[in-house]
Parts: C-alpha cells; sequence; structure tokens
C-alpha cells in the first residue's frame, strides 16, 4: 500500500502461506523437477497425474514467484532462469528415475509437457541430465541386482560346501573299488 515500508524478510501473509505449501510440497521428496504445461489441457493433466500416482508422485502447479522464494530458503541451486510461463512441480515417491520416466514418455508420446529442470539431492538438473536419469533402472530392479550379485557368493559357498563331502566320498569309494579289486 502507499506509504508502507518493506521490511526486507518480512512478506505478506498470503504470500508466506503459498511459500509454506510449495515446502510442504517440496519436503515430500529429496527431488523436485519442474515442468512446463503451457500446451496441456486438463484431461492431458489428469492422465499424467494418474500416470504420476503409479510411482506416488504428485503434479502441483505453482507461482514461479513462490517457488523461487521456497527454493532459495531450502538453499537449492539457481532455478530462475527456467523460472518462466505456465510452471508445475513433481515430487513424491521414492523413485525419482521412475517419474523421470513417465514424464519423459509422457512429453515424447504427447508433447505437451515438457521438464524444464530438477533438483536431485541439491543437485541442479538440467533437461538431459533427466532424460539420462529416467533411463537409469528402477529402484525395485537395482535392489534385485543387488540382491542376486550378494546371493550369488552365498549360493557358490553352499556349491562348494556340498562339493567337498562328494569330493570325500568318491575318493573313499575309489579306495575301497581299488583295495576290493586287489
Amino acid at each position: 500500500t502507499e506509504g508502507s515500508i518493506a521490511i526486507p524478510g518480512l512478506m505478506r501473509p498470503e504470500k508466506q502461506f503459498l511459500v509454506d505449501e510449495v515446502n510442504a510440497h517440496l519436503d515430500k521428496s529429496d527431488y523436485v523437477f519442474v515442468t512446463d504445461f503451457q500446451r496441456a489441457t486438463v484431461p492431458d493433466i489428469a492422465d499424467l497425474r494418474s500416470k504420476l500416482a503409479k510411482e506416488e508422485a504428485e503434479f502441483h502447479v505453482i507461482k514461479n514467484n513462490i517457488l523461487k522464494v521456497a527454493a532459495r530458503d531450502r538453499g537449492y541451486p539457481e532455478l530462475d532462469d527456467h523460472l518462466t510461463g505456465q510452471n508445475a512441480i513433481v515430487i513424491g515417491g521414492k523413485n525419482p528415475s521412475g517419474v523421470a520416466k513417465v514424464l519423459t514418455k509422457y512429453f515424447d508420446s504427447e508433447e505437451k509437457i515438457e521438464v524444464k529442470v530438477g533438483v536431485l539431492s541439491n543437485q541442479k538438473l538440467e533437461k538431459d541430465d533427466v532424460s539420462a536419469l529416467s533411463k537409469l533402472p528402477s529402484l525395485e530392479s537395482l535392489r534385485a541386482q543387488l540382491l542376486g550379485l550378494l546371493s550369488q557368493p552365498a549360493q557358490q559357498m553352499v556349491f562348494i560346501l556340498n562339493a567337498v563331502p562328494q569330493n570325500v566320498l568318491n575318493v573313499l569309494q575309489a579306495k575301497v573299488d581299488a583295495e576290493g579289486g586287489n
């Protein structure tokens, strides 16, 4: 208002409410993807939200200035260059590569929602980085591979342990056969 003085660090209650709301969303995961949804229709967004729900991820339309404040408060890398136009954030779930895969596939097939930038564990991901992340195996697949690697030495050990008594029996049987033949 006219004649009011802006005090640094203080913002209007409604703006603080919006920043708190964005922070509540950002608290849901250690990653965030910023998407441009300007070419998307309401049905497109509903379809994308249902696909993201399978990865326990959420799509939220945000105000760019509010995200800028929330990102600075969290110590995120500089995102300001990407925060123009109509943007939304995608957060949630424990599988950022799976979410990146959904977003990348959706853009490739629909060309309506585009990932502009991401942050994963406070590291900035450019569009190409998000695409590379989408090509990684899913978390479940990585766990299965790790379990396979861990169980392989155990299987080999069981084989060796089983082989020792069998070999001893073979040697004893050969000795018996050799003595019995004399």
